[in-house]
């Protein structure tokens, strides 16, 4: 059983950066895949980037590719979202999510991962 929990969310202007932290329980942090996820209000849950156990494979979505960062440290377990030039339409509730598969490959499917965090808002103003 992995829990997790998001901290870094706040305001901040557009051109802004923030990073995010996700910090696992769990003897097994890296045996996971990772994933960070985000809700505007009114939208469906969607996926912004993912990273394999090791951290040598990443995937982002188009819209933050160049901007966003996600990275891991499996002695903190903890994974992270390093997100500069913010846009107002980053603005949402930001969640993590571990994956288990059998070789931790990370994936864009929401429907894949087992657990989540219970999240962090980001508001970038305009």
């Amino acid at each position: 059983q992995v829990q997790l929990v998001e901290s870094g969310g706040g305001l901040v202007q557009a051109g802004g950066s923030l990073r995010l932290s996700c910090a696992a329980s769990g003897r097994t942090f890296s045996s996971y895949a990772m994933g960070w996820f985000r809700q505007a209000p009114g939208k469906e849950r969607e996926f912004v980037a993912a990273i394999n156990w090791s951290g040598g494979r990443t995937y982002y979505a188009d819209s933050v590719k160049g901007r966003f960062t996600i990275s891991r440290d499996n002695a903190k377990n903890t994974v992270y979202l390093q997100m500069n030039s913010l846009k107002p339409e980053d603005t949402a509730i930001y969640y993590c999510a571990a994956r288990w598969s059998v070789t931790s490959a990370p994936s864009r499917d929401l429907d894949e991962y087992d657990h989540w965090g219970q999240g962090t808002q980001v508001t970038v103003s305009s």
